[in-house]
This record gives C-alpha cells, structure tokens and sequence, in this order.
C-alpha cells in the first residue's frame, strides 16, 4: 500500500462546525435557528409580493365587488349604414294636394280674356304682362310636352312640373298640349283641360297662347309666380 490517504468529501456548511464542546453544540444550535428563520422570512416576503401582485390585477373587482369580464374580440363588426329613409307619407299628401287643387270639373270659361288668342291673367296682374309675355320680354326657360298622355297622366305632368319650377325659381315656361288633330272629333280635349288646370294653380300668374314660330294654338307661355325666398 501506498502513503496516500483517501481524502473525505465535502462536508456541508453545517456539519463543517465541528462539536468540541458544549458551547460548540449550542453554537450549532443557533446557527440553524437563523437559517431557519431566514427561511421563513423569504417565504413570508414571497407571499406578500404574491398578495399584493393579485390585488393589483383585481383592483377593480376588490372595490365594487365580482364582475364578469366580457369576452375579447380581436375586431369590431360595424352595421352599414341605414338607407335613408323614404319619405312616403310626403309624398302621398303631395299626391294628394296635386289631385285636389286640380280638378276637371273647373269651368274656366269665364276667367279668360278672349281677343285674337285665348289668354289669362290673375285678379291684380296689369293687362300689359299679357302683352309682354306675347311679345317674349321673357326668357323661356323650361319647357313641358303632353303630346301622347292620357288626361290623368297629363294634369298630374303639369302639376309637377309647375310645382317644380316654382322651386327652382324659374318664371317662364311653355307648356304644349298640341293642337287636337289627333283627338276623336278633331276637338282640341286636352287644350281646355291645360287652361283650367292652370289657372286652379296659384303658382300661375299668366298665361298667353304661344307665337306661331313658338307652338302656335297647340302651346302655352306660362308666367309664374316668383319663389320666395326664406
């Protein structure tokens, strides 16, 4: 055998203190109380930071009590915007107003000045607007054909038409009824019908039969009245 002698392993923190003696024992003794206690301590730190950590998460449910949290959505679907919507009952009482201010029934006979052409004008409008509207001082600016529609088609056509001029601040138009040579009995049927409708609409001021290079017996220059303005 060999001089060498086996070395021991390494002993631990603990059983590196070496009991000699009483004192040595109670040394020992208290070192591992502080072990122990830091253990504790750590562990009870480590608790603490768990505790505070979890109400900082649950502030809110801590004050006003349990929720239930609301599941989450990565996008947000939006509805399309609405149509707008159609004003219907508008224009029914439209509809309604067009076909009670104008009505078939309406002897004109009797508001119209009869000299060479057929013409109207309105209680208080001078005898020279008449005159001015024949000569063409003003300007034309829409025009409206009933040539081919029904008697129906053609008072509800006119209505429009005049209610919608008067909203565009228009004072002149020409209005052709035609002449009624295509009509049963070559009676102009439509001709009267377009006097007496436009005279029923307060919107008309004057009307004269058109200049023969404008429409002649088959059309009318109309006069309106001007929009006021709001």
């Amino acid at each position: 055998m060999s001089g060498r002698t086996a070395s021991a392993p390494p002993a631990s923190a603990s059983a590196a203190l070496t009991v000699h003696s009483l004192q040595d024992l109670k040394r020992i003794q208290k070192h591992l109380a502080q072990e122990r206690a830091q253990a504790l301590a750590r562990e009870q730190a480590r608790r603490e930071a768990q505790e505070r950590a979890h109400r900082a998460r649950h502030l809110f449910e801590l004050a006003v009590g349990p929720v239930t949290r609301l599941p989450q959505r990565n996008a947000v679907h939006l509805l399309p915007d609405p149509p707008p919507p159609i004003a219907v009952q508008h224009q029914l009482d439209e509809q309604r107003v067009l076909l009670e201010s104008i009505s078939d029934d309406f002897d004109v006979s009797s508001l119209l000045d009869t000299d060479d052409a057929l013409s109207f004008r309105r209680p208080g409008v001078g005898i020279d607007v008449t005159r001015r509207l024949r000569r063409g001082e003003w300007t034309l600016q829409r025009q409206l054909d009933l040539h081919g529609l029904r008697t129906d088609e053609a008072r509800e056509a006119l209505g429009a038409f005049i209610r919608e001029a008067r909203k565009q601040g228009i004072r002149c138009v020409r209005v052709v009824h035609g002449k009624g040579l295509g009509s049963p009995g070559k009676s102009p049927v439509l001709k009267g019908r377009v006097h007496s409708w436009l005279v029923q609409k307060n919107e008309v001021l004057a009307f004269v039969q058109a200049r023969g290079d404008e429409g002649g017996a088959g059309a009318l220059v109309v006069l309106l009245r001007s929009a006021r303005k709001h």
